[in-house]
């Protein structure tokens, strides 16, 4: 088997096992029957533990950006996408499929073709036909805590220990959660059904958020 065999069948078994692996376990290629998983967001009901608003807890931390200037970012972003599996398994199809074709050709023009090849199966082929391929792909889906920071709207009355149910829009879904005042926004007028308030935090596994009251 000499290079351009080798390149061809290699390419080819790596876009096809990229292309399985994508489709089957998830991540950004799932399919979008299975996009609707938002971290248990949709089960409500619990408004009956108002009692536990106590255990609240807080511990939102503000995320320093660290992140790189702009002109190095991009450069890493770029050389991350170069060397990418999905990629070098596009160049060496095309580059063996080129070679194998151009096999009677001598050996010096015969490698220009192949990597002419390489280029143009990633560039008019294969890189289409993967955007096209995944373009249903369902997104990650955002759960509860994503809704931090956002407004929501009481669907009940808040009670004496500033605890009610809130609606809102999760990821393009509609979700009812508990919701738990903070202390020092329970002076004054209770909230009703239909006044909005601020997510301040969320506790994704008790299913519940706490909130403020936002000024009128």
């Amino acid at each position: 088997m000499d290079l351009y065999t080798f390149s061809l069948a290699l390419g080819a078994a790596g876009l096809a096992a990229m292309a399985l692996l994508g489709y089957t376990h998830g991540g950004h290629a799932t399919p979008a029957g299975h996009g609707g998983h938002a971290g248990n967001v949709g089960h409500t009901g619990h408004a009956g533990h108002a009692g536990h608003a106590g255990h609240a807890h807080g511990g939102r931390h503000a995320a320093h950006d660290h992140a790189p200037p702009n002109a190095a970012r991009s450069a890493a972003q770029t050389i991350l996408a170069v060397v990418s599996p999905r990629v070098l398994f596009s160049l060496a199809l095309g580059f063996g499929g080129a070679g194998f074709v151009a096999h009677a050709l001598p050996a010096p023009l015969r490698f220009g073709v192949a990597c002419a090849g390489a280029l143009a199966v990633e560039l008019l082929l294969v890189r289409p036909l993967w955007n096209v391929l995944f373009r249903f792909a369902s997104r990650p889906a955002l759960g509860l805590e994503s809704a931090v920071m956002d407004e929501a709207t009481a669907i009940t009355a808040f009670d004496a220990d500033g605890a009610g149910v809130v609606q809102i829009h999760v990821d393009g879904q509609i979700v009812q959660v508990l919701a738990i005042l903070r202390p020092e926004d329970r002076s004054g007028r209770r909230l009703r059904a239909g006044d909005v308030v601020r997510i301040e935090d969320v506790d994704v596994a008790r299913n519940r958020c706490t909130v403020s009251r936002v000024a009128p």
